[in-house]
């Protein structure tokens, strides 16, 4: 079994890691605005989730040229390109049936191995090109991204383990993932999608433990098996392919030995041309 220690493709500064703390909460505020802000309140029963979605457009923006800015090499460049557009062609392999995605677990392996910093760019870049290639591109896109980047990068900040234990530990963090990933990007429509004489729908001005119950009620009744099946499909893909593809992942890793140190060594001494000297009768050389 290959070696657990994650190879950072990405280097986090300081000043990027508080830009992502930053992106974490306004990510969770765009995700739970029903509980913040009342459709219409800005004019238009769809104008929150428009807003907060541009905002997260925006604050993704920002992360991403932060990442860059910290330092991403040709090498993880090229490896971030590759990854995207294997997981932009796996994607129309599983949505929309029963649940099942196959884009996650290429995420969760890539952002165990690669890093955080990886992982979150590799989220955002597999949804944003699997959008154009199925015409998927609308208001949902952003809180896609950010979800499938939070993924990624939650991947790379799982605890060392090695062997089996780290396949299982990737395996059960798949499967959790699919459930969360479901659970807050049904925040975004929740409150347009039902009756609002439903005992489930979104009805503003209720406290926040009754808003609570109505959105988990809704969660589970509407989405608790399409979820699931994402869920299966994360934790069979993990278990069953995981040691295959952390071995390949770590082996290229090795061989690309992202961010290496860059060492000038002075020119070495080189002798000089005699290939123009003539002997002479006395044994000395002329030019």
């Amino acid at each position: 079994m290959s070696r657990a220690e994650p190879t950072v493709a990405i280097r986090l500064t300081a000043r990027v890691g508080l830009v992502m703390t930053m992106a974490a909460f306004l990510g969770v505020v765009a995700f739970f605005w029903p509980f913040l802000v009342a459709p219409g309140t800005f004019g238009s029963n769809y104008a929150p989730p428009l807003i907060f979605g541009v905002l997260l457009a925006l604050v993704l923006c920002v992360v991403l040229s932060e990442i860059a800015e910290g330092g991403i090499d040709s090498k993880a460049l090229a490896m971030l390109g590759v990854l995207s557009a294997v997981n932009a062609a796996l994607r129309p392999l599983g949505a929309g049936t029963a649940g099942i995605e196959t884009v996650f677990f290429v995420l969760v392996l890539a952002g165990r191995v690669y890093g955080p910093g990886f992982g979150f760019t590799l989220g955002c870049t597999s949804l944003f090109a699997s959008a154009l290639i199925t015409g998927g591109v609308g208001p949902w896109m952003p809180y896609q991204m950010f979800g499938c980047a939070f993924v990624g990068m939650l991947a790379g900040l799982l605890p060392r383990a090695t062997g089996r234990r780290e396949v299982l530990l990737l395996a059960v963090y798949g499967s959790l993932s699919g459930y969360l990933f479901g659970f807050l990007l049904n925040l975004s429509f929740w409150p347009f999608s039902l009756d609002p004489n439903s005992s489930i729908a979104y009805l503003p001005g209720l406290p926040f433990t009754e808003q609570w119950q109505r959105y988990v009620a809704f969660d589970l009744a509407t989405s608790l098996g399409w979820d699931t099946g994402r869920a299966v499909t994360n934790f069979v893909c993990v278990l069953l392919a995981g040691p295959a593809v952390l071995t390949t992942f770590r082996r290229a890793a090795r061989r690309a030995k992202f961010r290496a140190p860059v060492r000038f060594a002075a020119p070495a001494p080189t002798a000089p041309d005699t290939s123009g000297d003539h002997p002479r009768p006395d044994g000395r050389l002329q030019q």
